[in-house]
C-alpha cells in the first residue's frame, strides 16, 4: 500500500486536514482493495484545529515511512517551524518522498527551503505574502495546483481535491481517480484556475487624484470604442502626459485600465443577465466576441461561459 502521512501542526485548518484523508481514503482499485494507507501525524499528541482538538495517533517518525507527505495549512503560519519538522521533511525529500502542501501549507513547505527555485501556488489572497517572505519561490496565484514532480502545492479549499485526484491518477490511473472523484462529487479536471475566484479590483487612484473624474467617466463609457487621444482630450492633457499621470496614480496605462473596467462590467453581466456572449462583447466595448473571449480569459483565467456557469446568481 502507498502510505500517505498528513502532518497536522497546531492551528491546522480543518478542511485542509480532512480533504486528503477523505480523497485518498475513497480511492479503490478495480478489485476493491484500498490503494492508500492514510496516517495523521504531528509533533504533539493533540493539536488545535480551531473549533475542536485533533488527536494525532502518529508522531514525526511516521514521515520516515511515508510515500507521500501532505502539509495542510494552519491558521497562522509560524515564522519558524516546530523543532524537528524541517529536518524530518528534508530527510524525507532526500529519500525521494513526494511532498505536497494545501492552501497556506505552502508557507510551511517554503520554510524548509525545498521550494527554492521552484514554481508554487497558494490561496490567491496569501500569494503576495508568500512571494514576499520567500523570494526564491516563484509564486503563481492563478492556478489550482502546481506539480513539480516530487513537490506539489495547491491553492485554497477545493483545490486540495484537485491536487489529490491528480496524484491518485498519477499513482493508479484514470479509472481509480475517476472513482475517487465521483465519491468526492468533484470533476476529475476543472476548467480554469483560481484566477476566476480573485476579485479583480480596478487599479486604485489616490483619494483626490486629478484622474478621478476621468476614471469615473471611463467606467460609465467603457462600452464605447475609446482611443487614447479621446481619453486625453477628456482629461484636458496630451497623450504623453496622460500616460505619465496614469502610471503615477494607478500603476497602469489608460488602455489597460479601460480593459480591466470592461472585464469587470462583463463579469457583472455574466453573473446577472442571460445575455449571449455576442451582446455582452458589444455592451462592454470589445468590438468582437473573439476579442472579448481572449481578453476575458487573459484577465480572469477562464472562458466567459465557464465563468457564468460558476457564478450566475440566479434569475435576473
Amino acid at each position: 500500500m502507498h502510505t500517505v502521512a498528513v502532518l497536522a501542526l497546531d492551528g491546522v485548518v480543518p478542511f485542509d486536514l480532512s480533504a486528503p484523508i477523505d480523497t485518498f481514503g475513497w480511492a479503490r482499485l478495480p478489485d476493491g482493495r484500498e490503494p492508500y494507507r492514510v496516517r495523521v501525524c504531528s509533533v504533539r499528541e493533540e493539536v488545535s484545529a480551531g473549533a475542536f482538538t485533533v488527536r494525532a495517533p502518529y508522531g514525526l517518525e511516521a514521515l520516515a515511512e511515508a510515500d507521500t507527505i501532505i502539509l495542510p495549512g494552519v491558521a497562522e503560519p509560524p515564522s519558524a517551524l516546530p523543532p524537528g519538522v524541517a529536518e524530518a521533511l528534508c530527510s524525507a525529500a532526500a529519500r525521494g518522498t513526494r511532498i505536497a502542501s494545501i492552501c497556506v501549507g505552502a508557507f510551511l513547505f517554503a520554510a524548509t527551503g525545498l521550494l527554492d527555485g521552484l514554481r508554487a501556488t497558494t490561496h490567491w489572497i496569501a500569494a503576495g505574502r508568500l512571494a514576499e517572505l520567500y523570494p526564491r519561490v516563484t509564486v503563481d496565484p492563478n492556478v489550482l495546483y502546481v506539480d513539480n514532480g516530487q513537490f506539489l502545492t495547491s491553492a485554497g479549499a477545493a483545490a486540495a481535491l484537485d491536487m489529490c485526484l491528480h496524484m491518485i491518477r498519477n499513482d493508479f490511473g484514470s479509472a481509480v481517480a475517476a472513482h475517487a472523484s465521483r465519491m468526492s462529487v468533484m470533476p476529475l479536471e476543472r476548467e480554469g484556475g483560481q484566477a476566476q475566484f480573485i476579485v479583480h479590483d480596478l487599479p486604485p487612484a489616490p483619494s483626490g487624484a486629478a484622474l478621478e473624474p476621468l476614471l469615473a467617466w471611463l467606467e460609465d463609457h467603457c462600452d464605447r470604442d475609446l482611443s487614447l487621444e479621446e481619453m486625453a482630450a477628456r482629461a484636458g492633457m496630451s497623450t504623453r502626459t496622460l500616460n505619465r499621470r496614469f502610471r503615477e496614480q494607478t500603476g497602469t496605462t489608460p488602455l489597460q485600465w479601460l480593459h480591466r473596467a470592461r472585464v469587470r462590467r462583463a463579469q457583472h453581466l455574466l453573473e446577472t443577465t442571460p445575455y449571449p456572449v455576442e451582446r455582452i462583447a458589444a455592451q462592454t466595448g470589445f468590438g468582437s466576441p473573439t476579442a472579448f473571449r481572449e481578453r476575458f480569459r487573459r484577465v480572469v483565467g477562464t472562458s466567459p461561459l465557464a465563468y457564468r456557469k460558476s457564478f450566475r446568481t440566479g434569475t435576473p
